[in-house]
This record gives structure tokens, sequence and C-alpha cells, in this order.
């Protein structure tokens, strides 16, 4: 059987772990090397790496401090922020990552993610989409809409279309980033969630609003998400990778045992 996934998000910004709300307002909550060790120690399954601000400031990705959490954890590893060209993805691959996350350099530039899969396997080429509630038009029927730079801009690309398209060029794996229920604690967006997860043939990620042990379970159950991320619950100590498995398996959700 396939176990579900929990994956904490380190959301980085100048060298420090950061968490917002609707991807605004974010304050310091940690330092990335301690936290992904913390994090390994507790029994997660993968760990995700996002350097926040380099595609909006147009810069390359804090290389060393993903050498440095690379070095502390022996479980999967993607790594995303500022990745524009191919050899961007070579250097986090390098530097220690198993995969790499493409989000507004693969809406410029699509290839990147055929190039990509070309180079290192589909298996390492995450397509990562911010996604924003609209109402729904010609452009945008969904009623979804992509933003990129940290969701500062709209794009008019539709996200259940932009979602079909990154697996039809080369993406392994979807994360769908809720920037509505990002930091809200309400609940992941279910109902994007599981749109995306019909219309692809490729594992989906929730990502946005985790607030308690119960969101994890509805979005698994409800959404058939593959993986879900959480970072508030979690960060501040809420609640355990443990506490969570352990509310999961008595709910029948199949994972990871790490007891």
């Amino acid at each position: 059987m396939i176990t579900k996934r929990i994956i904490p998000c380190l959301d980085v910004r100048a060298g420090k772990v950061t968490k917002g709300i609707a991807f605004q307002g974010n304050i310091d909550v940690g330092d990335p090397v301690a936290m992904a060790r913390a994090y390994y120690e507790g029994g997660v399954d993968e760990l995700v790496f996002y350097d926040i601000t380099a595609s909006n400031e147009r810069r390359d990705i804090m290389i060393d401090v993903v050498s440095a959490v690379a070095a502390e954890i022996f479980i999967p590893f993607s790594v995303g922020g500022g990745l524009r060209t191919l050899e961007d993805m070579r250097r986090v691959l390098l530097a220690g990552a198993e995969k790499v996350s493409v989000d507004s350099g693969a809406v410029r530039n699509p290839q990147l993610l055929a190039e990509g899969a070309k180079a290192f396997g589909s298996q390492c080429v995450v397509l990562s989409m911010q996604v924003k509630r609209v109402p729904k038009s010609d452009e945008i029927p969904s009623g979804y809409e992509i933003y990129i730079d940290g969701g500062r801009r709209p794009m008019e690309l539709d996200a259940l279309q932009w979602a079909q398209r990154g697996v039809e060029l080369g993406a392994g794996e979807i994360v769908v980033n809720s920037i509505d229920q990002d930091g809200t604690k309400a609940g992941y967006d279910i109902v994007l969630t599981k749109a995306i997860a019909a219309l692809v043939p490729v594992p989906v990620i929730a990502s946005g609003g985790a607030g308690n042990p119960q969101h994890i379970r509805d979005v698994f159950i409800e959404s058939n998400a593959d993986a879900a991320i959480v970072a508030s619950i979690t960060h501040y100590g809420e609640f355990s990778i443990e506490h969570i498995k352990h509310y999961l398996e008595t709910e029948g959700v199949p994972i990871r045992n790490t007891w």
C-alpha cells in the first residue's frame, strides 16, 4: 500500500525560516539547519525548502543553506526558489537535494520543466504552483489563478490547465500552494486539491492551511492528495510529527510508521 507523506516546509528568507499568512506578514521562527535536523529526528517523510524571496528579488538560491541542510538529513529533500535555468537545477541537486521545485521560473519558461525532466528524470522535477481563488472567466474557467513571485503577480493562467500542461512537459509531482489558505490554519483548499489530483497522473501535494491533524486527514481522504505540507502547526510545537502520524493511523490513513 502506498503511504501518505507528511512534509514540513521550511520557507527561508535572509537565512532564517519564516512564516506568514497568505504569503504576507512573515516573521522569523528559527534556523533552517537546526529545524531540518529536528524534523528529521522527529520522523518526517520528506522536507521542503523554499527560498521565498529569490524569485521576486531575481537572485540565485542560497546554495550554502541548501548544502548545510542536506548534510543534516537523510530523507528526500526538495528545494525551490529562484530556479530559472537547467544549471540552477543542477547546482541544487549537487548540493544534496533529491528534487527541484520550480514555480515562477516554470511559468516564465515552461520548457524548463522539459529540460529538467530530460536531464535529471521526471522524478526529480516538482511543479510548485501558487494558486488564488478568483471569479471564473474565459481566461480562468476553474476560478483558480496562478500567481508568481511569492504571490505578488497574477498571470491570467488557469491553475488546472497549468497543472495539466506541467505534467505533459515532464513534471513528476505537483505541489498545490493555496495562497488563500496559507498560514490561516483553517484547513486546506480541498476543492482545488481534489480537482488537480483527479486531473493529473502524478502525485499531488496539498499545501496551505493545516491547523490540526484532522485537516491533514481530511485532505488525504477527501481530495486523494498523496502528501500534505505542514508548517505553522509543527514549527511552533502545537503538534509533533509523531502525534500527527498516530492520529492518521487511527483514522485509517496509510502512513509510514516511525516508532
